[in-house]
């Protein structure tokens, strides 16, 4: 008789003793649940379970468990020296290298020696679960059980199901992962799962921001960091944390197992700073210098002094010309005719368009025409865009007056949807998708980004603060600029946006 993930005694064994099987040895432990770690390198599970205890007394320490419960979550440790050893267990977690073939020997030799009712989970990052699950007899009870690390910290599990892989066996490891106190999230077998599906926008906008010369990798980092969404790192930055060799491969693995989706398309940026050996915070130099893992902070450019005489707002997004109006016009005289005269310094609110379509759409001269993104208002950075012929000096007043305020600025060359309004986009757009394939609920989308990759809100509540429409302008827009699918919008998002519902609102 299958037993229940909580009840009180209950055993998971782990085959596989190297830091994800350590950190989930640890967790399971300190939940109450007794413990088998088997590993067939010499020692090694016999060294994790020290550590396993070493981490147990540290939260003693900290006062975050009692002498008690830890001596407990210690001795519900139990170090085994042969895979058989497991016939005892409800759940056996295999932890060991990402090769396709060890992992379908090792569950080949567990199918031989558990007990019938026992779930098998795998806790693979990039491998097929339906592709482990082939070799076995009962693949109905196998799944992915993806934890992140460092496990103790990471409160998130993906439960993945393969092809065959029964609704009972995600049921029994959501609440397994409840009881060790992870916040489970259920997806369907697909490149990447779901953090890492879900995340490609972040990486692969701006890489492409900075290879087309639009702004600099830290001018992308500062604007996204601080500039209305509030990431706690942009995308290079987290490339230089995780280091180029770990990211660099996954980015070309998800684009090639989606046979080329383009919305998933690395660029060659990232492949000549690899060749180089610029890895990141690990080698000491990346997208930035790192001096003792710190990273090496540049002076903030300076600021112009001399404002323009006056400025006109195109007046197409009454609500955002209004709040620059009464930002601007503290400092600088409000051009309010019909057409700019020849004094005014000419001021655009596209979403998803550029400076230079604006210029030319309107019949105003593109050498002292330029835009403000308003997509998320203009608390934080301001992001200023100019065109190919911007007369440098008028974009120094330009600059001048919109730092005014004590703001900081990023000045970017012209691009179809800024920095930030882009990156969203994708980020939306890709999440929008996920959704429309069923690979996860809307809810658990949000929850495994949020949880997953630190985003200060999940991907489709950053796409409700922005609205469907406005999302939808800008990829419609960019895709009319470029040509390039990588921008066709979601049916999802499509969807959602002529019927002013929410991006979160699901299907049957």
């Amino acid at each position: 008789m299958m037993r229940s993930p909580r009840s009180e005694k209950y055993t998971v064994g782990l085959v596989g003793a190297g830091v994800m099987g350590r950190g989930i040895a640890q967790i399971m432990a300190t939940a109450g649940v007794s413990v088998l770690l088997f590993d067939t390198r010499k020692g090694a599970a016999s060294d994790a379970s020290k550590f396993a205890a070493k981490m147990i007394t540290r939260a003693v320490e900290k006062g975050s468990i009692s002498e008690g419960d830890a001596s407990s979550a210690i001795r519900r440790i139990l170090v085994v020296d042969r895979i058989e050893a497991m016939n005892s267990c409800d759940v056996v977690i295999e932890a060991v290298v990402e090769d396709l073939e060890i992992k379908k020997k090792v569950f080949s030799s567990l199918e031989k020696c558990v007990p019938a009712d026992c779930i098998l989970a795998s806790n693979t990052s990039s491998l097929s679960v339906t592709a482990i699950a082939a070799e076995l007899i009962h693949p109905g009870r196998f799944a992915g059980f993806h934890f992140f690390n460092p496990v103790p910290l990471m409160k998130l599990v993906e439960v993945i199901s393969g092809l065959e892989t029964s609704e009972k066996t995600g049921e029994i490891l959501s609440a397994l992962a409840q009881r060790v106190g992870h916040e489970p999230v259920n997806a369907k077998d697909t490149p990447g799962f779901l953090v890492n599906h879900a995340g490609r926008g972040l990486y692969t906008e701006g890489i492409r921001i900075v290879s087309e010369g639009i702004a600099r990798f830290s001018e992308v980092d500062d604007l996204l960091r601080e500039g209305g969404p509030g990431f706690r790192m942009g995308p290079f930055e987290l490339m230089d944390t995780t280091g180029l060799d770990v990211s660099h491969p996954v980015m070309e693995s998800i684009y090639n197992q989606f046979y080329q989706e383009p919305r998933f398309r690395p660029g060659t940026l990232i492949r000549n700073r690899l060749a180089a050996g610029l890895f990141g915070r690990k080698t000491g130099r990346g997208f930035y210098r790192y001096e003792d893992d710190l990273k090496e902070v540049t002076a903030p450019a300076i600021v112009p002094n001399d404002l323009p005489k006056s400025v006109w707002i195109e007046n197409r997004h009454e609500g955002c010309r209004s709040l620059l109006v009464d930002a601007l016009s503290k400092h600088v005289a409000i051009d309010d005719s019909k057409r700019p005269s020849s004094n005014s310094l000419c001021i655009f609110i596209p979403f998803g368009a550029d400076v230079t379509s604006c210029a030319v759409q309107a019949g105003v001269e593109a050498e002292r025409s330029f835009a403000i993104d308003m997509l998320f208002g203009l608390e934080g950075r301001r992001t200023l865009m100019v065109s190919p012929v911007t007369d440098l000096t008028l974009a120094d007043q330009m600059h001048a007056v919109l730092a005014s305020d004590g703001h900081a600025v990023t000045m970017i060359n012209d691009s179809p949807g800024f920095v930030i309004q882009r990156t969203i986009a994708m980020i939306a757009n890709i999440a929008c998708d996920i959704a429309q394939q069923r690979i996860a609920s809307p809810a658990d989308i949000d929850k495994a980004v949020r949880l997953g990759l630190g985003y200060p809100v999940g991907p489709l509540t950053m796409g409700d603060q922005v609205g469907p429409s406005r999302l939808l302008e800008i990829l419609d827009t960019m895709l009319e600029f470029y040509g390039d699918p990588r921008y066709r919008p979601s049916p999802w998002l499509k969807r959602r946006a002529m019927l002013g519902a929410s991006l979160l609102t699901n299907e049957r």
